[in-house]
């Protein structure tokens, strides 16, 4: 696979990208911290490239999302904060397990309306120490927050979903049109993989609009966030492509300057 797909040569990028963007700066990177605010889970946290973390607050019931993160980071040499486990039994015999929701102060059910969620002293305590390990991460002011996340809605299955803050609508299109690009790059080298859509906020809507982390949680913090969420396809089947992908568009997005 090319490093490069998406080369100083090719015009549009040109236009949405201040000159192209150079390999991941070095850094140093710290050893994983592991924070257990409570029993029930980790929350593992690693500082890397000042300004710049992705994360995975559901790497356990949002299946592989903690590996995308991971890579990502790899690649990008971005921070890294995973949260694993935060499981809750069900109210009752029958019915689905809870969670904690970790990057907010609330406990839900995966998938489910936040009018099931709940404000619990447990869920603030472990948000509490999300938010913590995110900002120190950063090593520094939060400039990009890229959450990972997972679904296995049917009408979500063959598009990638970006729920944002600090995002107007034109620079939301100079988004959608660098991820467009770097995907079909990628896919012109590995054609048995899917072509997924990019669908953004404000320019599309949404099912998934993350908006309790933009009221309550996580996505208060920063100043540009993009809450990445992945059908099925991409994460499990071709999860290390979608990563590679990913990977690249978040290190032209860093540097991504508005047009006029």
């Amino acid at each position: 696979m090319r490093r490069r797909a998406l080369g100083c040569s090719v015009a549009l990028v040109s236009l949405l990208v201040s000159g192209c963007a150079k390999s991941p700066v070095s850094v140093d990177v710290e050893p994983p911290r592991v924070a257990r605010p409570e029993a029930r889970g980790h929350i593992t946290a690693r500082a890397g490239r000042a300004g710049a973390v992705v994360a995975a607050p559901h790497g356990s019931s949002d299946l592989r999302t903690d590996e995308m993160a991971t890579e990502i980071a790899r690649r990008t040499g971005f921070g890294l904060v995973v949260a694993t486990g935060f499981s809750l039994p069900p109210d009752a015999p029958g019915l689905p397990g809870r969670r904690l929701q970790v990057n907010r102060p609330y406990d839900g059910i995966a998938a489910h309306g936040q009018s099931e969620e709940r404000a619990t002293a447990e869920a603030r305590a472990v948000y509490d120490e999300y938010e913590r390990h995110v900002r120190e991460a950063s090593r520094g002011p939060l400039r990009l927050y890229v959450e990972i996340h997972g679904n296995n809605r049917h009408e979500t299955a063959t598009r990638i979903e970006i729920a944002t803050t600090g995002v107007d609508r034109g620079y939301a299109m100079q988004l959608k049109t660098l991820l467009e690009l770097t995907r079909d790059a990628h896919l012109r080298t590995n054609r048995e993989a899917p072509r997924l859509d990019v669908w953004i906020e404000p320019v599309d809507r949404l099912v998934f609009g993350a908006t309790g982390a933009k009221r309550d949680g996580i996505l208060r913090v920063p100043e540009r966030a993009l809450h990445i969420e992945l059908p099925k396809i991409a994460r499990e089947e071709f999860g290390s492509l979608y990563a590679a992908i990913l990977a690249e568009f978040l290190t032209e997005a860093l540097v991504l300057r508005r047009l006029p």
